[in-house]
């Protein structure tokens, strides 16, 4: 007799869709008696087939079945539900009938037919099953099994013959989106099908519990993160009627129409239900009506408001409201009753990364140099449209690359097209031109600045990087020891001292974001816009964490806050308190504030919690000033008479600023000399030296520019005769 065991059904993993596996616990593949690859039969509303395969560690000792979307349809089942799984019998298939669901592509060139029995080839299917190829360009096309040679479960392999059927019947599904489809959101997905799936397919546990099923859910976040993926993925996976309402398609010129067509959309999911009504950009139609000048948009809130709470029975008819600026939304329409949840759909963590990078690259042809777990871990504070791109472009670079080397005058064959793959260079040229969502509007960069750019200041380097790098890199090991990371430190120390050198080589080697923010760019003459600037740059540099906020002359944002205030600089000090205050519970925002005149800045600031750690960058001494020569001299082709100890010796009191200007005079005054010789810039340059000539006319400019006479008379010019 043939075993058969019931499973829940789990959503597959990224890199299983398209393969038709279903992933069960090793101990119950003993209990089936099947080995990996055999094929068994899944039973749910419908019949349908599979490859299976074991389940990874995580899933063991579960009860659990993993399966993508297209089989759970196949089989008539959801995320949850039961099927049960028995060993069947494979068959290879002679002949293979698809009807395609899109009647706008044709299939009648061999070429197409050709990529189809590639894409297909090993896996099984039945009579009536649904399949689903991923086509050029990353589109998909469904297709319906409409007959098999010889009949029941059969296996695709290289002799299948393979027909396609002209479509009878266009069906859309481009908007189609399963819960594989989207990464990073698992417990905000989670939220959400408990209050539409359960309410819609399991209506009586809420009336045996005598509590009223939620009524809609508010999804806000920065624009990329998914908002409209999950709301297509949540209706895609239920059978329910999904009616997609844009903001700005209500909105008509004509007194009434707006409302009308409002009252028509609910009417329909009504008669439809269950329903769900999705509302993407529903700050549009229903913003703050206090913010707001015409009546239209006052009447379509009032509107929206009274359908909202006028449904009857709302428990089959569930409304879900997208926006990116969920402030601009009219607070009465926030009221429980109405949005009953709101839920935040954040930029994705380091996990969430790589779950969407292994979506994005599922259908791409990448080498085994490409790394995502490196990639994940470097997309600090990109979203899911920022990985899409970044993926796109790697792909147009492989293109650039490969382009030279194809003949296009001569047919590809199939050995020069496996040649054609994306490799993790693809990919950090790509990271180079992508830059993240959320911080375009900001001064922020990506330093590539290193510690050893950096001169002297050994003791305080080694304090930072075990105080901001170490927590920042190694952020599951502190929050085991309960390490409460500073949330500020203050550099001061005399101007060209490498403040702000040391704060980009700390943002490069922690691979975190870097925003610098100075007085000028948030200073306006608007009552409140520097305070409300200020606000935004602290709430995305919370999105985009792990991140460096940066306040170069800190003293010139939040001087000493006088009497009176006439500037409105008091009002920014406070502001930025508040702000600092508020990071308590924001562990991977770290604000730096660098300045030469600690004197000038505020003394609330200075107190510990809000800026924990002052540092003094002290003058170089002699060795670390010979260090800071030797890192901006590596690459300079230096004459025998060149003895960087000795000029380590003349710039007693100089900066690192200094000695790097004295690097660049020296190295102007070589190429004027070397130009003037020589007539011509073409001409050989093996001959090229800076002479310590050079470097006494770059130590007699820095010393007038800084007014500070650190040149002995004659020291270099004895050096360098």
């Amino acid at each position: 007799m043939e075993k058969t065991l019931s499973f829940r059904v789990a959503d597959a993993m990224p890199e299983d869709v398209g393969m038709g596996y279903i992933r069960i616990d090793n101990a119950e593949m003993e209990k089936l008696e099947v080995i990996i690859g055999d094929i068994v039969e899944i039973q749910g509303r419908k019949t349908t087939v599979a490859k299976i395969v074991p389940c990874f560690s995580q899933f063991k000792n579960q009860n659990i079945a993993q399966v993508e979307s297209i089989i759970r349809e196949n089989a008539g089942v959801g995320i949850d539900e039961r099927i049960t799984v028995k060993k069947t019998v494979r068959q290879p298939a002679h002949t293979l009938v698809l009807s395609p669901l899109d009647v706008t592509i044709d299939f009648s060139d061999a070429q197409d037919i050709k990529h189809l029995e590639r894409v297909l080839s090993g896996l099984v299917f039945v009579t009536g099953d649904k399949v689903k190829v991923n086509l050029a360009g990353a589109r998909s096309q469904y297709f319906t099994v409409i007959g098999t040679a010889p009949q029941g479960p059969v296996i695709v392999n290289n002799a299948t013959k393979l027909k396609v059927t002209k479509a009878d019947a266009s069906e859309d599904r481009s908007l189609r989106a399963s819960y594989e489809d989207v990464g990073g959101l698992d417990k905000e997905l989670q939220r959400i099908r408990e209050m539409v799936e359960l309410p819609l397919k399991y209506p009586e546990i809420f009336r045996q519990l005598g509590v009223e099923a939620p009524k809609g859910v508010l999804l806000y976040g920065p624009p990329g993160t998914g908002k409209t993926l999950t709301a297509r993925a949540v209706a895609s996976e239920t059978n329910a009627t999904f009616m997609h309402v844009n903001g700005p398609e209500i909105i008509n010129k004509f007194y009434g129409e707006s409302e009308a067509r409002l009252r028509e959309i609910f009417e329909t999911a009504q008669r439809r239900a269950p329903a769900i009504i999705f509302i993407d950009e529903i700050d549009a139609i229903a913003p703050r009506r206090t913010d707001v000048i015409g009546d239209v948009e006052k009447r379509v809130v009032a509107q929206l408001l009274a359908l909202m709470d006028g449904l009857k029975n709302r428990g089959q008819v569930i409304v879900i409201g997208a926006t990116n600026v969920p402030d601009m939304v009219d607070p009465a329409l926030r009221r429980p009753g109405r949005f009953d949840r709101e839920l935040s759909i954040n930029p994705p963590d380091r996990f969430g990364r790589l779950k969407i990078l292994k979506i994005h690259t599922r259908s791409m042809r990448i080498d085994s140099t490409v790394n995502l777990e490196k990639l994940a871990q470097m997309t600090h504070g990109f979203v899911g449209a920022d990985i899409a791109i970044l993926c796109k472009e790697a792909g147009m670079n492989a293109v650039r690359r490969l382009l030279p080397a194809i003949d296009f005058t001569a047919e590809l064959q199939e050995e020069e097209l496996a040649k054609l793959t994306i490799s993790m260079n693809d990919f950090y040229a790509a990271f180079q031109e992508v830059e993240p969502t959320a911080t375009r509007e900001f001064f922020s960069e990506r330093p590539n600045t290193r510690w050893e750019q950096v001169g002297g200041l050994d003791e305080i380097k080694k304090n930072l990087q075990a105080m901001i790098e170490m927590p920042l890199q190694h952020a599951e090991l502190f929050k085991e020891i309960k390490y409460n990371m500073p949330k500020g430190f203050l550099l001061t120390g005399k101007p060209g001292t490498g403040k702000t050198l040391l704060v980009k080589a700390l943002a490069s080697s922690s691979e975190a974001h870097f925003i610098s923010v100075d007085a000028a760019t948030l200073n306006s003459r608007w009552f409140g816009e520097a305070e409300k600037g200020l606000r935004l740059i602290f709430k995305r540099a919370k999105q985009i964490a792990p991140c460096i906020l940066f306040f170069d002359e800190v003293d010139a944002l939040a001087p000493v806050r006088a009497v009176t205030d006439r500037n409105g600089t008091d009002r920014l000090v406070s502001q930025l308190l508040l702000e600092l205050d508020s990071l308590m519970d924001s562990a991977n925002v770290i604000v730096v504030a660098a300045t030469n005149r600690p004197d000038m800045v505020d003394p609330a600031l200075m107190r510990p919690g809000r800026f924990d750690y002052i540092v003094e960058l002290p003058m170089p001494c002699k060795t670390e000033r010979l260090e800071i020569f030797s890192i901006h001299t590596n690459k300079f082709p230096l004459a025998d008479d060149v003895h960087l100890n000795d000029l380590a010796d003349a710039t007693e009191g100089a900066t690192g600023s200094d000695i790097e200007a004295i690097c660049k005079y020296a190295s102007m005054s070589a190429m004027k000399r070397y130009v003037s010789q020589t007539q011509s810039v073409a001409a050989e340059s093996g001959d090229f030296k800076i002479v310590g000539e050079d470097f006494s006319y770059g130590l007699r400019q820095v010393s007038k520019k800084i007014t500070a006479d650190f040149l002995p008379t004659g020291v270099v010019a004895k050096d360098t005769r």
